[in-house]
Order: structure tokens, then sequence, then C-alpha cells
């Protein structure tokens, strides 16, 4: 953990310890804004496992959220547990999302157990 005053106040930072070094990220989509992904990707190096994405919260922001999909509410409720990055960077973690990402807002992806794949979410079973 590192600190950090931001006036006056200390904040705590959590260090990660991400599955990809930043020499390991290559240009494999255009840029397309930040994105929300939980650590389950970046620091554990699951797979996506759902995405989705929602009208943008902030001009950069490209309105995909990134989860391996087993996080329990509690995790999701701990901020320490995701962060925002470039969209690329997500990529660069599981290259099946490539293809998805040009999605309107409203789309979601949920990866098929049967066969592995990310498919159209057609919501709760």
């Amino acid at each position: 953990m590192s600190g950090t005053s931001l006036g006056g106040e200390q904040i705590v930072v959590k260090e990660k310890s991400f599955k990809l070094a930043a020499s390991e990220i290559r240009q494999l989509v255009p840029k397309m804004g930040g994105c929300f992904a939980t650590d389950r990707i970046t620091v554990d190096g699951m797979r996506v496992g759902f995405m989705y994405r929602e009208d943008p919260d902030f001009p950069e922001d490209s309105g995909w959220r990134f989860c391996a999909g087993d996080e329990s509410d509690a995790y999701m409720d701990d901020s320490d547990n995701h962060g925002i990055y470039d969209v690329n960077t997500i990529a660069n973690y599981d290259p099946e999302i490539i293809s998805l990402l040009e999605s309107p807002a409203g789309a979601s992806f949920v990866r098929d157990p049967a066969t592995g794949r990310l498919v159209a979410d057609s919501g709760p079973a």
C-alpha cells in the first residue's frame, strides 16, 4: 500500500501486481476511451466472462464494463477491486472482446459455459 496526501487527507492506494506488464500491452484496437474492469481480469488474469456497455459516465468513458463473471456483490462493492483502463488494455487481456466493441450502449455479453465463447446475454435464466 502507498499513501498520498490530498488536501491534508491521507489516501491509501492498494498497489496491484498486474498479470500483464505495461511492456506487454500492444495496440490491438483504435483509441475508444476508458472502461471499468475488475482485478479478476487485470490482476488474476481471468478471461472476460461478462461485459456490457452503458451510456458513458464522463467524456473519455467508452461505456464498457468488464468482469470475469464470478465477482460477488461484496467484491464489486470494494472499489479497490476494479479500476479504469483504456479499452485496448482489456483487449490485450482477452482479445475475444475485440469483435464486440462496436456494439451500442445496452449491449451485454456473457461467456457461454458450454462453448467458452462470449455470446449475447439473454438476461436472467
